[in-house]
Protein backbone atom coordinates (compact mmCIF):
# COMPACT_ATOMS: atom_id res chain seq x y z
CA UNK A 1 0.00 0.00 0.00
CA UNK A 2 1.43 3.59 -0.96
CA UNK A 3 1.19 6.37 1.50
CA UNK A 4 2.82 8.74 -0.06
CA UNK A 5 0.47 11.68 -1.62
CA UNK A 6 2.74 13.90 -4.25
CA UNK A 7 1.78 17.46 -3.46
CA UNK A 8 1.69 20.30 -6.12
CA UNK A 9 0.59 23.50 -5.64
CA UNK A 10 -0.50 24.85 -8.85
CA UNK A 11 -1.07 28.61 -7.93
CA UNK A 12 -3.79 30.78 -10.08
CA UNK A 13 -4.77 28.15 -12.94
CA UNK A 14 -7.37 28.34 -15.63
CA UNK A 15 -10.51 25.88 -14.52
CA UNK A 16 -10.39 23.81 -18.01
CA UNK A 17 -6.40 23.54 -17.85
CA UNK A 18 -6.39 22.21 -14.31
CA UNK A 19 -9.58 19.77 -15.10
CA UNK A 20 -7.76 18.19 -18.17
CA UNK A 21 -4.71 17.95 -15.43
CA UNK A 22 -6.73 16.26 -13.20
CA UNK A 23 -8.19 13.96 -15.65
CA UNK A 24 -4.48 12.97 -17.10
CA UNK A 25 -3.50 12.06 -13.53
CA UNK A 26 -6.82 10.13 -13.22
CA UNK A 27 -7.25 8.09 -16.11
CA UNK A 28 -3.11 7.63 -15.99
CA UNK A 29 -4.03 6.15 -12.39
CA UNK A 30 -7.13 3.87 -14.26
CA UNK A 31 -5.10 2.76 -16.19
CA UNK A 32 -2.40 1.55 -14.93
CA UNK A 33 -4.80 -0.11 -12.00
CA UNK A 34 -6.38 -2.38 -15.15
CA UNK A 35 -3.53 -3.23 -16.87
CA UNK A 36 -1.78 -4.53 -13.22
CA UNK A 37 -4.58 -7.18 -13.07
CA UNK A 38 -2.94 -8.95 -15.97
CA UNK A 39 0.47 -8.95 -13.82
CA UNK A 40 1.59 -10.85 -11.55
CA UNK A 41 2.08 -9.49 -8.30
CA UNK A 42 6.12 -9.04 -8.63
CA UNK A 43 5.79 -7.33 -11.95
CA UNK A 44 2.69 -4.88 -11.20
CA UNK A 45 3.77 -1.37 -11.09
CA UNK A 46 2.00 0.67 -8.25
CA UNK A 47 -0.20 3.34 -8.58
CA UNK A 48 0.16 7.15 -6.90
CA UNK A 49 -1.07 9.31 -5.09
CA UNK A 50 -1.74 13.61 -5.65
CA UNK A 51 -2.78 16.73 -3.70
CA UNK A 52 -2.91 19.29 -5.78
CA UNK A 53 -3.93 23.18 -4.45
CA UNK A 54 -5.19 25.49 -6.86
CA UNK A 55 -7.26 29.02 -6.97
CA UNK A 56 -9.25 29.06 -10.07
CA UNK A 57 -10.08 33.14 -12.35
CA UNK A 58 -14.06 33.53 -11.73
CA UNK A 59 -16.03 30.14 -12.66
CA UNK A 60 -18.98 28.67 -11.86
CA UNK A 61 -19.18 24.33 -12.25
CA UNK A 62 -22.34 22.45 -12.67
CA UNK A 63 -22.17 18.84 -11.22
CA UNK A 64 -23.55 15.88 -13.10
CA UNK A 65 -26.68 15.75 -10.93
CA UNK A 66 -26.86 19.82 -11.31
CA UNK A 67 -29.72 22.42 -12.57
CA UNK A 68 -28.76 24.23 -15.14
CA UNK A 69 -31.43 26.75 -13.54
CA UNK A 70 -29.24 27.41 -10.76
CA UNK A 71 -26.61 29.31 -12.87
CA UNK A 72 -28.82 32.68 -11.89
CA UNK A 73 -27.19 34.83 -15.19
CA UNK A 74 -26.68 34.32 -19.10
CA UNK A 75 -23.95 34.28 -21.26
CA UNK A 76 -23.67 38.34 -21.69
CA UNK A 77 -23.70 38.89 -18.22
CA UNK A 78 -21.22 35.75 -17.70
CA UNK A 79 -18.66 37.70 -19.76
CA UNK A 80 -19.66 40.94 -17.84
CA UNK A 81 -18.20 39.37 -15.21
CA UNK A 82 -15.26 37.51 -16.89
CA UNK A 83 -16.28 34.46 -15.59
CA UNK A 84 -16.63 31.06 -17.29
CA UNK A 85 -19.10 28.26 -16.81
CA UNK A 86 -18.62 24.28 -17.06
CA UNK A 87 -20.75 21.41 -16.67
CA UNK A 88 -18.37 18.97 -15.28
CA UNK A 89 -18.35 14.82 -14.31
CA UNK A 90 -18.50 15.46 -10.60
CA UNK A 91 -21.21 15.10 -8.05
CA UNK A 92 -23.51 17.60 -7.01
CA UNK A 93 -24.81 20.89 -8.07
CA UNK A 94 -24.00 24.51 -8.96
CA UNK A 95 -20.63 26.19 -7.38
CA UNK A 96 -18.35 28.88 -7.43
CA UNK A 97 -14.95 29.25 -7.86
CA UNK A 98 -12.56 32.51 -7.67
CA UNK A 99 -9.67 33.89 -6.21
CA UNK A 100 -8.95 33.89 -2.84
CA UNK A 101 -10.55 30.38 -2.47
CA UNK A 102 -8.21 27.49 -1.83
CA UNK A 103 -9.28 24.44 -3.68
CA UNK A 104 -8.16 21.10 -3.28
CA UNK A 105 -7.99 18.22 -5.38
CA UNK A 106 -7.04 14.90 -4.10
CA UNK A 107 -6.58 12.22 -6.75
CA UNK A 108 -6.17 9.57 -4.17
CA UNK A 109 -5.77 5.52 -5.05
CA UNK A 110 -8.19 4.53 -2.11
CA UNK A 111 -7.30 0.90 -2.16
CA UNK A 112 -4.64 2.05 -0.17
CA UNK A 113 -6.04 3.76 2.27
CA UNK A 114 -10.07 2.51 2.62
CA UNK A 115 -12.42 1.32 -0.15
CA UNK A 116 -15.54 3.89 1.57
CA UNK A 117 -16.46 6.94 -0.36
CA UNK A 118 -18.91 8.33 2.69
CA UNK A 119 -15.65 7.99 4.80
CA UNK A 120 -13.38 9.53 2.42
CA UNK A 121 -15.52 12.57 1.95
CA UNK A 122 -16.39 12.90 5.83
CA UNK A 123 -12.18 12.98 6.22
CA UNK A 124 -12.24 15.73 3.68
CA UNK A 125 -14.57 17.52 5.68
CA UNK A 126 -13.22 17.12 8.66
CA UNK A 127 -9.83 18.37 7.02
CA UNK A 128 -11.21 21.48 7.12
CA UNK A 129 -13.10 21.69 10.12
CA UNK A 130 -9.69 20.91 11.96
CA UNK A 131 -8.11 24.14 10.15
CA UNK A 132 -10.85 26.33 11.13
CA UNK A 133 -10.83 25.28 14.62
CA UNK A 134 -7.01 26.50 14.38
CA UNK A 135 -8.67 30.00 13.82
CA UNK A 136 -10.93 29.89 16.37
CA UNK A 137 -13.42 28.90 14.07
CA UNK A 138 -16.10 26.02 15.35
CA UNK A 139 -17.29 24.60 12.15
CA UNK A 140 -19.21 20.76 11.18
CA UNK A 141 -21.83 19.16 8.92
CA UNK A 142 -25.42 19.81 7.92
CA UNK A 143 -27.39 16.68 7.89
CA UNK A 144 -27.54 15.62 4.25
CA UNK A 145 -25.54 18.03 3.09
CA UNK A 146 -22.23 17.36 1.90
CA UNK A 147 -19.53 20.22 2.65
CA UNK A 148 -18.37 22.36 5.63
CA UNK A 149 -20.84 24.99 7.73
CA UNK A 150 -20.59 27.23 10.08
CA UNK A 151 -23.99 27.59 12.93
CA UNK A 152 -25.00 24.66 11.30
CA UNK A 153 -28.24 23.44 13.90
CA UNK A 154 -29.46 27.05 13.89
CA UNK A 155 -32.00 27.72 10.89
CA UNK A 156 -31.48 31.07 10.95
CA UNK A 157 -27.60 31.44 11.00
CA UNK A 158 -26.14 28.38 8.73
CA UNK A 159 -23.56 29.35 6.14
CA UNK A 160 -21.18 27.20 4.39
CA UNK A 161 -17.81 27.89 4.05
CA UNK A 162 -16.28 25.04 2.36
CA UNK A 163 -18.23 23.21 -0.57
CA UNK A 164 -17.31 19.75 -2.16
CA UNK A 165 -18.14 17.35 -5.19
CA UNK A 166 -16.42 14.86 -6.11
CA UNK A 167 -16.10 11.92 -8.56
CA UNK A 168 -15.13 8.26 -7.78
CA UNK A 169 -13.84 5.45 -10.25
CA UNK A 170 -12.12 1.68 -9.84
CA UNK A 171 -11.91 3.52 -6.32
CA UNK A 172 -9.69 6.30 -8.09
CA UNK A 173 -10.88 9.72 -7.09
CA UNK A 174 -10.48 13.26 -8.45
CA UNK A 175 -12.36 16.90 -7.56
CA UNK A 176 -12.56 18.09 -4.63
CA UNK A 177 -13.33 20.78 -1.88
CA UNK A 178 -13.80 24.90 -2.52
CA UNK A 179 -12.74 26.38 0.60
CA UNK A 180 -13.90 30.11 0.89
CA UNK A 181 -10.29 31.91 2.45
CA UNK A 182 -10.34 35.37 1.10
CA UNK A 183 -13.49 34.49 -1.32
CA UNK A 184 -15.47 37.69 -2.89
CA UNK A 185 -18.50 36.36 -1.93
CA UNK A 186 -20.83 38.97 -4.42
CA UNK A 187 -20.30 35.93 -7.24
CA UNK A 188 -22.55 33.61 -5.35
CA UNK A 189 -25.40 35.66 -5.41
CA UNK A 190 -25.38 34.64 -9.01
CA UNK A 191 -25.90 31.05 -8.21
CA UNK A 192 -28.31 29.11 -6.06
CA UNK A 193 -24.83 27.24 -4.39
CA UNK A 194 -24.83 23.42 -4.46
CA UNK A 195 -28.57 23.47 -5.16
CA UNK A 196 -29.37 25.37 -1.72
CA UNK A 197 -31.62 28.13 -1.19
CA UNK A 198 -32.23 28.76 2.06
CA UNK A 199 -28.69 28.92 3.54
CA UNK A 200 -26.24 31.74 3.11
CA UNK A 201 -22.40 31.24 2.00
CA UNK A 202 -19.87 32.74 3.92
CA UNK A 203 -15.44 32.92 3.57
CA UNK A 204 -12.96 33.00 6.68
CA UNK A 205 -11.87 36.47 6.26
CA UNK A 206 -15.58 37.13 6.64
CA UNK A 207 -15.73 35.70 9.73
CA UNK A 208 -12.27 36.80 10.95
CA UNK A 209 -12.68 40.42 9.32
CA UNK A 210 -9.54 39.94 7.80
CA UNK A 211 -7.23 38.34 5.15
CA UNK A 212 -5.67 35.10 5.89
CA UNK A 213 -1.99 34.18 4.81
CA UNK A 214 -2.49 31.46 2.24
CA UNK A 215 0.54 29.98 2.64
CA UNK A 216 0.03 29.45 6.56
CA UNK A 217 -3.52 28.04 5.67
CA UNK A 218 -2.12 25.69 3.11
CA UNK A 219 -0.02 24.41 5.50
CA UNK A 220 -2.63 23.53 7.99
CA UNK A 221 -4.70 21.87 5.71
CA UNK A 222 -1.75 19.53 4.45
CA UNK A 223 -0.79 18.49 8.30
CA UNK A 224 -4.68 17.86 8.69
CA UNK A 225 -5.18 15.72 5.49
CA UNK A 226 -1.92 13.82 6.45
CA UNK A 227 -3.00 13.02 10.03
CA UNK A 228 -6.39 12.00 8.90
CA UNK A 229 -5.32 9.50 5.49
CA UNK A 230 -2.38 8.67 7.45
CA UNK A 231 -0.28 9.61 4.81
CA UNK A 232 3.27 10.82 3.80
CA UNK A 233 2.85 14.15 1.81
CA UNK A 234 5.65 14.52 -0.71
CA UNK A 235 6.05 18.09 -2.08
CA UNK A 236 6.91 18.21 -5.96
CA UNK A 237 7.84 21.19 -7.85
CA UNK A 238 6.08 22.56 -11.06
CA UNK A 239 8.01 21.55 -14.11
Amino acid sequence: MNKQVLFQDLGLMDYKVCWDYQESLFNETITLKIANRNLAPEQQIETKNHLLFVEHPHVYTLGKSGDASHLLINDNQLLEKQATYYKINRGGDITYHGPGQLVGYPILDLDHFFTDIHKYLRLLEETIILTLDEYGIKAGRSKGETGVWLDEDNIFKARKICAMGVRCSRWVTMHGWGFNVNSNLDYFSNIVPCGIQDKAVTSLNKELGHDVDMDAIKEKLKKHFSALFECEIINQQLV
